[in-house]
């Protein structure tokens, strides 16, 4: 039986690991901001870690529960509610049918991820059920959720136990101010030694433009460029190149103002030079920021990144352990 959507929340979209493979043909990976909470709520149901499930930006959904269920809610801090009883996140909750989840206030991070035991079984589109509106894939009908939907719900695949719990050390979240560990480019030379040296040494601030496309920065000194002759074919400001396609966790700056870091659903090529790439491990921290989070780039090579995600994939082995 399906789960009645009384309410959307504020954006709420069904997502999984994404749809990997169509990037050379525009089409971004998409997928979960945040694919380590993803997981972690999944393995809490007894889904397969890619299972579809829910993305709530800020403000949760309220759902009714037409059959009996397991839940749970990880990422960002929104405490679930069950018929107006706060419940734990991070942990394995059942739910009767007839009984309403709905959601208390955030109190930290910016998205929270709802996993059902079975999965959201909405078509899929490419391979994937992830909510990619500008390309109308996934999700319903090619769009997040919204009031009066009904969302199915496919079969469980094993018993879990009420009470499972993430321990606290293996849940994620940024620091203050947050840290994001950046590869510098291929167009680093494109940027003064004195600049170079400013963006890793100044505070950003996430600017109100965050979402699943980039999140821009603010707040930090404009970017003084090495003089050249403008190439053929590219823009007359500074920070124009030739069309060059974008890796996932680019830093574009137009006009060598505000970094902006392409995520899930961004472009996959133009016309800005990048400063270098956010390592993979660290891109899920992007997408728990609010807006005005002070952060902070730090230059790392790549033995650091490589290193950084061995860990990422050992706490995820941590989790699978602890829950089973």
């Amino acid at each position: 039986m399906p789960i009645k959507v009384k309410n959307k929340g504020l954006v709420t979209s069904i997502q999984d690991m994404g749809r990997p493979g169509y990037f050379h043909l525009g089409i971004p990976i998409g997928g979960a901001m945040d694919r380590y909470s993803l997981r972690a709520a999944n393995m809490l149901v007894g889904n397969d870690e890619g299972a579809a499930g829910l993305e709530a930006v800020f403000m949760g959904p309220e759902l009714e529960f037409t059959e009996d269920a397991i839940i749970a809610v990880t990422g960002g801090e929104l405490p679930p509610k069950i018929d107006g009883e706060v419940k734990e996140t991070w942990t394995t909750i059942s739910i009767k049918a007839g009984q309403i989840l709905s959601f208390d206030y955030i109190r930290h991070g910016a998205r929270a991820y709802i996993a059902i035991a079975g999965g959201i079984d909405t078509p899929q589109s490419l391979g994937s059920r992830s909510t990619y509106e500008i390309g109308t894939l996934g999700g319903i009908d090619g769009r997040a959720i919204e009031s009066g939907d009904e969302l199915p719900i496919g079969s469980a695949q094993k018993a879990v136990s009420e009470g499972t719990s993430v321990p606290s050390a293996l849940r994620r979240a940024p620091g203050s101010p947050a840290e994001l560990r950046v590869l510098p480019g291929l167009y680093w030379h494109r940027i003064t030694d004195t600049a170079g040296e400013k963006f890793f040494q100044e505070t950003w601030k996430v600017a109100s433009e965050a979402d699943r496309m980039g999140y821009r920065f603010k707040g930090g000194s404009p970017l003084e460029f090495v003089e050249r002759k403008q190439p053929f074919s590219a823009g007359s400001d500074p920070s124009n190149i030739t069309d060059a396609p974008y890796a996932y966790g680019s830093i574009q700056v137009p006009s060598g103002t505000e970094p902006i870091v392409l995520h899930r659903d961004a472009v996959s090529g133009g016309g800005f030079f990048t400063l270098g790439t956010v390592i993979s491990a660290d891109m899920d921290l992007i997408g728990q920021l609010q807006p005005n989070i002070e952060t902070r780039f730090v230059k790392v090579n790549m033995e650091t990144a490589l290193s950084a995600r061995k860990e990422r994939s050992i706490m995820l082995d941590n989790i699978r352990q602890a829950i089973a």
